[in-house]
């Protein structure tokens, strides 16, 4: 099976060694997104909440790069340095996803890059037409 990099400049670009989305087939692996301002990469100012609606709305960017959406997201990854916050991330999720939710996985971790405060990956299913 072939992998196909997936790029856009919606979303920030990659800040090490890895690609902002790779397909596999059906299935594309989203790496891991922090609150970066894709055009400055500059971390998104304000609280948290704008900061989570900036990783989700770069997560959406790479998913409709690979041709999909985050209706496509089967699973989904929420790293968090304060897990006071995942009551939050469950509101912002509500308005950025409906039901049925991708299964999910939160995460208490003590730092990000940059000194983030939120970062997310996910997996799609996508499958080709």
């Amino acid at each position: 099976m072939t992998r196909e990099i997936i790029r856009t400049d919606a979303a920030p670009a990659a800040i090490g060694t890895y690609s902002q989305g790779v397909r596999v087939g059906d299935t594309v692996y989203v790496s891991g997104q922090i609150p970066l301002q894709p055009a400055t990469m500059d971390l998104t100012e304000g609280d948290i909440e704008v900061q989570i609606r900036q990783v989700f709305d770069n997560v959406a960017a790479v998913a409709s790069a690979a041709g999909g959406s985050l209706n496509d997201v089967a699973k989904l990854n929420v790293f968090l340095t304060d897990l006071s916050h995942f009551p939050l991330v469950n509101q912002v999720m509500s308005e950025y996803f409906s039901e049925p939710y991708p299964a999910r996985a939160a995460i208490g971790v003590a730092a990000l890059p940059k000194g983030a405060e939120v970062e997310m990956d996910a997996i799609l299913y996508l499958p080709r037409p």
